[in-house]
């Protein structure tokens, strides 16, 4: 069954088409891949999908509704949960306060009750906090806790943004380029860290440009070229595809 479907999406930006019609469509439990060379349309699709962008063109339909013109925060509160490119931190707060802060797009206390110290505000607070460590112990950094987040290394940043993702209890993870900059060991130490989230039945839609990471990690994979969707499969099926060695891949698939 599917989760989120992309449907004839386009973007231009100054007269200059990004993405071209794509459709994509993302089943429930299914991790998904979308790759493809620089400039491909990767991270514009990203942004349609969580809300940054708007299409000129097309739909996005999340668990059966149409969700193209929701804001982010909008979708954060339906389950769609995003982490960037890029360690992302709040400085001057802990590990723990910035996997949190996860949570604040999806909290029923409005701001009256937070500011009065309702007793429903401070349920939920009692509520996201043991939700926080729940996930810092799924992340492997629950003895960081009380650190402060700018003094982890670069590994353990990735792994806190996916905590403070993971807070929030989404039903859609979106990855973009989580092993970008990673160390070797990071970037086996995060590939078993989704693997671990995917065996629990978490949907997620990851774009990446390292291959092997994909291979590993997807159940099927997207590839674009120039804003369009040149193929589609399983990684196997990606790897020998033609018009993805010749438009991509080349000579890394003898090698």
């Amino acid at each position: 069954m599917t989760l989120l479907h992309g449907d004839g999406l386009r973007r231009s930006f100054d007269g200059v088409l990004a993405v071209r019609d794509v459709d994509l469509e993302v089943a429930h439990g299914e991790l998904r891949a979308v790759i493809g060379p620089n400039g491909a349309g990767k991270s514009t699709l990203f942004n349609l999908i969580g809300g940054q962008l708007r299409a000129d063109a097309g739909t996005v339909t999340y668990d059966g509704q149409r969700i193209d013109r929701w804001p982010p925060h909008r979708r954060a509160m339906g389950g769609i949960a995003v982490v960037f490119q890029g360690a992302r931190v709040f400085r001057g707060m802990t590990v723990l306060e910035n996997v949190m802060v996860g949570a604040h797009g999806t909290t029923r206390s409005g701001f009256l009750a937070a500011v009065s110290r309702l007793p429903r505000h401070r349920r939920e607070e009692r509520e996201i906090l043991a939700t926080a460590r729940e996930c810092l112990d799924r992340t492997g950094l629950a003895e960081w806790a009380d650190r402060p987040a700018d003094t982890l290394p670069l590994g353990q940043q990735r792994g806190l943004q996916l905590a403070r993702a993971l807070c929030g209890r989404p039903r859609l993870l979106l990855l973009d380029e989580p092993a970008s900059g990673l160390r070797a060991g990071e970037r086996a130490a995060l590939a078993s860290l989704i693997e671990s989230l995917r065996a629990g039945g978490l949907t997620m839609l990851l774009v990446e440009h390292d291959v092997a990471f994909v291979t590993r990690l997807a159940d099927r994979v997207t590839v674009l070229d120039l804003g369009q969707v040149i193929a589609e499969g399983t990684p196997a099926e990606i790897r020998t595809d033609e018009r993805v060695v010749a438009a991509y891949l080349g000579d890394e698939v003898s090698a």
